[in-house]
């Protein structure tokens, strides 16, 4: 890996969903970067793998299984961390789950399921970062969500539900600790090439709903997260000028709505493989 040009080398980190995608990265940039980590998410295996590749950086690591939608769990996972490493710096809210549906055919125990991680996951990992850095005097939270929470896309409106909500909360908390010395910042990833963007481009309903071949690589949130901290932001969007152009969108849903079907029948149209009488007509 790369070394980071941020150093936050004697900070401790606390990441959630780092035994993969978005996580991972994120984990192991901030161990290049000097920093301790503490690993949360909830297959051990996994998460046991990059507390070792984050050791091997030359940097402390604590993995602790866990699963976040459980605020007993995640209290004490706080506590064992402020336990072995005195305080923590950073929290990297990034635990999520995607299950694809069009909305009339959305199942009630799956959206669920993505409010129980994306939301209240989010929530209860929040409460305990902001009782863990008041009492330290301070800290930085980021919470990734996604583009999808400031527009609802098809087959993702359960997933959107969840990160709309989550950019609310996000917002409210970060006004509630004006005068603090905690930061609160958003980062808003479009499509990234994760295991959960691979196995919802697996779905029959996904597949054609947007091109591989234009997913982004995970390190580019990482340097967004990185640069919410460094620079005290309150927003990024990834790639820059994402959220903007969403909130722009805003101001013409009609129009946007016919754009974007315009561009999803476009993808498919490119993504269709073509038959043999429209290949002699080249």
């Amino acid at each position: 890996m790369r070394m980071p040009t941020f150093s936050f080398k004697g900070q401790t980190v606390l990441v959630t969903g780092a035994s993969s995608g978005i996580g991972r990265e994120t984990a192991l940039a901030f161990a290049a970067a000097g920093a301790d980590v503490v690993l949360l998410a909830r297959r051990a295996a996994e998460l046991a793998k990059v507390a070792s590749a984050a050791r091997k950086l030359g940097v402390k690591a604590l993995a602790l299984p866990a699963d976040v939608t459980k605020p007993a769990a995640v209290k004490a996972c706080f506590a064992k961390a402020a336990a072995r490493f005195g305080r923590i710096d950073v929290v990297v809210n990034n635990a999520g789950v995607l299950i694809p549906a069009k909305v009339p055919q959305i199942r009630a125990a799956d959206l669920q399921r993505m409010l129980d991680v994306n939301l209240f996951g989010a929530l209860w990992v929040m409460q305990a970062a902001v009782v863990a850095m008041r009492a330290q005097g301070g800290g930085h939270i980021v919470n990734v969500a996604s583009l999808a929470g400031r527009r609802g896309i098809s087959p993702l409106g359960g997933y959107c539900a969840t990160k709309f909500a989550l950019i609310g909360l996000t917002e409210a908390l970060r006004i509630e600790l004006v005068g603090e010395n905690i930061g609160v910042s958003l980062v808003l990833p479009g499509v990234v090439e994760t295991p959960m963007a691979q196995s919802a481009t697996a779905n029959p309903d996904t597949a054609d709903a947007w091109p591989r071949a234009l997913n982004m690589p995970p390190s580019w949130v990482v340097w967004s997260i990185f640069a919410a901290i460094r620079f005290k932001l309150a927003e990024v969007g990834v790639p820059p000028g994402g959220a903007l152009l969403e909130k722009l969108a805003a101001l013409a849903p009609g129009s946007t709505d016919t754009a974007l079907r315009w561009a999803a029948d476009a993808v498919r149209r490119a993504g269709r493989p073509r038959t043999p009488a429209a290949r002699a007509k080249q």
